[in-house]
């Protein structure tokens, strides 16, 4: 059985790029993005996590900063 979803023609964009051949469905698109989700360590996972959170309060210095310090 199917269903319809909808999405915005950017998300259906990023999609088609994400394509490894033309015959490839969406559906099997998102299956592999949903397996990488769900194979992701939780060691990572909160890694990933504490890392985004630093990102966002600014806790970060940019590549040329440490080209400097070196």
């Amino acid at each position: 059985m199917y269903t319809t979803i909808k999405i915005s023609m950017e998300m259906k964009n990023v999609l088609e790029q994400m394509k490894l051949s033309n015959s490839e469905t969406y559906e099997e698109i998102i299956e592999d993005l949903i397996e990488d989700h769900l194979s992701l360590n939780p060691a990572f996972k909160e890694s990933l996590e504490k890392s985004r959170k630093e990102l966002a309060s600014g806790k970060f210095i940019t590549l040329e900063q440490l080209k400097k310090r070196l």
